[in-house]
């Protein structure tokens, strides 16, 4: 050992301080890189020689070397974004990507994400993000990428309605026949136009309906009160009809858009009690085995059959299928002890069975009812202190829909929203995790590859087995700490600066001890 080793001891420590410059610049140049994650040197020392001193061997080192460059993993804070496929991990785990150009799968926690020219959903490197498509609501198959073309979401025909309204009690009877329960029906002329005069009902409510394809309909209700009694029970008569026109319904082989009962769908009463609440309600529709050829004959209008709300229920066809669409249809009342899907659940006193056997001289009391009812909140009333009106109205039908926008929950679960008011989950982001995140190797660009230290990557869904949960519009900002960086930075400073000296100094022996000679 001698002057020399000092002056080779002094450079090992003006490298590895080097070395260590190198990481804290490269991590304060990193300071704002989305996901990065700084990394720290390590230092160890290096071989020892062994010297003879008055008490034996000792030994003497011969400078130091760069141990390690370790990651720190723990987690960045978050930086507001106004895209939602600008994603943030919460917890543990990895984005998955694959580059379309080798197959090459790379994992990082930047979630800087964008949908490219093909729907891809891709990072700033093209890179495209993996995950499971959603089908019926559970994310399934192997991993994909993911990809939103411009698919639409399909449409949904009307099933159920209802409607809120108030009918006012001083409204005066306007449809005015013999039978003062039928006298809608027996006015309503589908080959007419209008297929019922407005000077035949006291009011009228009109909404959309949609069918199988997705094309949007009317549909009109006709209200006209029947009478009031001593008690103040009112009855009020309706009609629900479409556009006759648009009625591909047949009767008979004949098709219905070329008779008088064009349109018409269901016909029936409402009671209301002193009070102005609905106690009652009959409702016929046109029956499928039919006693003569006439559609607007009486005869051939059964009590409706209830779905499986407890709520009649009229078929509707406007596409001419074979079977056609079931519209349920309510004014708030239901009947929870129905038979589902057919006419079992009328109450009637009077052996009333279709439409014939409801005569001028039929007591109120003996139209077919409910026989259990149950109203729910905001059902229709008759109130006289208020205009009749309708308050809401309600379907759930909708037509064929474009994406709009897409959004991310906290599970990773992307849904598309649609310009038809319908959200539907798409796909779902895949994360992976390492038993020794450390033995990771980072490629740049945010990216990591596996290696065997780190060990295979474990897949699974945010919020779920240890991953943890995504949050959308964020992106994870770097986890350097300038201030923690800076601090390195005067210690390594001050250590690279005392081993320079060491060099000046092993220089300016060796230059003493060389002088000797002369």
């Amino acid at each position: 050992m001698g002057i020399t080793s000092s002056l080779y001891t002094g450079i090992s420590g003006l490298n590895v301080n080097s070395q260590a410059t190198s990481v804290v610049s490269n991590n304060l140049a990193n300071s704002s890189t989305v996901g990065y994650k700084s990394t720290y040197a390590t230092f160890e020392d290096v071989f020892y020689s062994a010297i003879t001193t008055g008490g034996g061997l000792s030994q003497v080192g011969n400078g130091a070397g760069v141990a390690s460059i370790n990651t720190d993993y723990t987690q960045g804070s978050y930086e507001t974004s106004s895209s939602s496929t600008n994603v943030a991990i919460n917890g543990d785990g990895y984005y998955i990507v694959v580059d379309p150009d080798n197959g090459a799968t790379s994992y990082s926690r930047a979630g800087n994400f964008d949908f490219d020219k093909d729907g891809y959903l891709v990072d700033p490197y093209g890179n495209m993000v993996q995950g499971w498509e959603v089908k019926e609501g559970s994310a399934s198959g192997s991993l994909t990428n993911i990809q939103l073309d411009q698919s639409q979401s399909p449409p949904n025909a009307t099933s159920a309605v209802r409607t809120s309204m108030n009918l006012n009690s001083q409204s005066t009877d306007k449809a005015i026949t013999a039978n003062p329960y039928t006298s809608e029906f027996e006015l309503y002329d589908g080959t007419s136009s209008p297929a019922l005069d407005s000077s035949r009902y006291s009011y009228s409510s009109t909404m959309t309906i949609y069918d199988e394809n997705g094309s949007a309909h009317d549909l009109t209700f006709y209200m006209d009160p029947v009478n009031t009694d001593s008690d103040g029970n009112i009855v009020w008569e309706y009609v629900v009809a479409c556009d006759p026109n648009e009625d591909q319904r047949t009767f008979g082989g004949t098709d219905m858009n070329t008779t008088s009962g064009a349109g018409l769908l269901m016909t029936g009463t409402l009671t209301f009690n002193s009070e102005g609440k609905l106690t009652s309600q009959s409702a016929f529709t046109l029956s499928d085995t039919p006693t003569s050829t006439d559609p607007k004959d009486p005869a051939n209008w059964e009590l409706a059959s209830f779905s499986d709300s407890g709520v009649p229920e009229m078929n509707v066809n406007f596409t001419g299928s074979t079977t056609g669409q079931d519209l349920a249809f309510s004014f708030g009342m239901s009947n929870p002890n129905s038979s589902v899907g057919s006419n079992g659940g009328w109450s009637t006193s009077s052996t009333i069975s279709t439409l014939a056997d409801v005569t001028a001289t039929t007591d109120y009391s003996d139209l077919p009812s409910f026989n259990s009812i149950e109203l729910a909140t905001g059902a229709t009333t008759s109130y006289s202190d208020s205009s009749s009106a309708t308050y809401s109205t309600s379907q759930d039908g909708y037509a064929t829909g474009s994406l709009l926008s897409v959004s991310v929950d906290k599970n990773g679960i992307i849904s598309g929203a649609y310009s038809n008011n319908q959200t539907i989950e798409l796909y779902q982001f895949a994360l992976a995790d390492f038993t020794n995140p450390g033995g990771l190797v980072a490629n740049g660009n945010n990216l990591f590859s596996a290696t065997t230290d780190s060990g295979d990557a474990v897949i699974g869904t945010a919020g779920s087995g240890g991953f943890g949960k995504i949050v959308s519009n964020s992106l994870e900002s770097s986890n350097v700490d300038l201030a923690a960086e800076m601090t390195k930075l005067i210690i390594i400073q001050a250590a690279y600066s005392a081993n320079s000296k060491v060099v000046t100094t092993a220089d300016s022996m060796l230059t003493t001890a060389i002088g000797l000679k002369r």
